[in-house]
């Protein structure tokens, strides 16, 4: 008897996305990027942990799609202070002002990645073997041993100033995240968009996410969305 397929059951409440092929435009243009993105699914940046908005909230979408081997994400952020006092790659950006965060990990392993980056487009790169060794990090307060080294993936940001908003497209290569070129049709990941919106002269940023954590907990995975890549 042949085996049975293996069956991916996506159980939680995160959001479901379909990951389209993108058709090729200039990732070094705003309209083109705009454009290239209208008919992905939008995703919008809550605060699920609490029953109304903080004081600030700014709404925020997010796009994907995925052309050869890399996935797309495209993000459009109102920010009524755009600003960061990073001045390099893999700082600690989320403590430095204003900060838009990636999280994807395939279905079929434990590692998963969390991409930063910030309106000067500086990126922290982190590649976390598991939720154990992350928890582990944070009681030590360290990201040294997740860095990773070098031009991991790219990005381009627009800031439009008289629009109170910037815009962000990180190129992902599927290589990093899996391990493989790809993604193959219908393959799974989980994802989670977050933000770190910062405000001078306000002690604490305004956190948002497209998970619906339970608590402003990002690494919560039980609540990370899934991604299917459809086919060509």
């Amino acid at each position: 008897m042949p085996a049975a397929p293996h069956v991916i059951i996506e159980e939680g409440p995160g959001p479901r996305v379909t990951c389209r092929p993108l058709s090729a435009f200039n990732p070094a243009n705003l309209a083109a990027t705009r454009a290239a993105f209208a008919d992905a699914t939008p995703l919008a940046l809550g605060q699920a942990w609490q029953p109304v908005p903080s004081p600030g909230f700014a709404p925020a979408t997010v796009r994907t799609g995925w052309r050869a081997d890399l996935l797309l994400v495209f993000a459009e952020l109102t920010d009524h202070d755009i600003h960061t006092a990073a001045t390099d790659h893999n700082q600690r950006l989320w403590e430095l002002g204003d900060t838009f965060e990636i999280f994807l990990r395939p279905v079929t392993q434990t590692a998963y990645f969390e991409f930063h980056v910030t309106p000067r487009n500086l990126r922290l790169q982190l590649s976390i073997p598991n939720t154990a060794a992350l928890r582990a990090a944070q009681r030590a307060n360290t990201i040294e041993p997740f860095l990773m080294p070098g031009a991991v993936f790219t990005s381009a940001v627009w800031i439009e100033a008289a629009a109170s908003r910037w815009s962000l497209l990180a190129e992902i290569p599927a290589e990093v995240v899996a391990g493989r070129p790809g993604p193959a049709p219908d393959e799974r990941w989980r994802f989670s968009f977050s933000r770190y919106d910062y405000t001078r002269g306000v002690p604490t940023p305004v956190l948002s996410s497209t998970s619906p954590h339970a608590r402003a907990d990002f690494h919560s995975q039980a609540e990370w969305g899934w991604l299917r890549f459809a086919d060509r």
